[in-house]
């Protein structure tokens, strides 16, 4: 909870539970990552409370901070493409293979179907 100075915690919970603001601790977690077009900011031993007030919830984190920058090569970081199941049942058929090295073939092909099945076919 929030200290205030000469208001005694208890009744300051009692005030603001008859505003209808509800504040409890979230527990359990490790760290909080906020994701920005500049980088990312990490949050390391984060104490984390939530508040409920008027059908909306806030967060607040309060912990050490750590930036992640992301690549400044001026491309976007490359991630996993998304690979459909059915695009790994496709190439597994088309390339007479398992389904975990198709799935493995449409990741390096960046999801290209054609690719993938060449690639599994050599």
């Amino acid at each position: 909870m929030f200290p205030v100075k000469g208001i005694n915690p208890k009744q300051m919970e009692r005030m603001m539970r008859q505003m209808g603001v509800k504040v409890e601790e979230v527990d359990g977690v490790e760290k909080v990552v906020i994701h920005r077009a500049g980088g990312d900011i990490i949050i390391s031993k984060p104490q984390v409370t939530r508040m409920k007030i008027m059908g909306q919830t806030t967060f607040q984190v309060v912990g050490e901070e750590s930036r992640i920058e992301k690549p400044s090569s001026g491309q976007p970081e490359s991630k996993q493409p998304d690979v459909s199941e059915e695009d790994v049942e496709l190439v597994a058929a088309q390339a007479k293979t398992s389904k975990e090295k198709a799935r493995e073939a449409l990741i390096r092909a960046k999801g290209d179907i054609a690719e993938a099945i060449l690639s599994l076919s050599k």
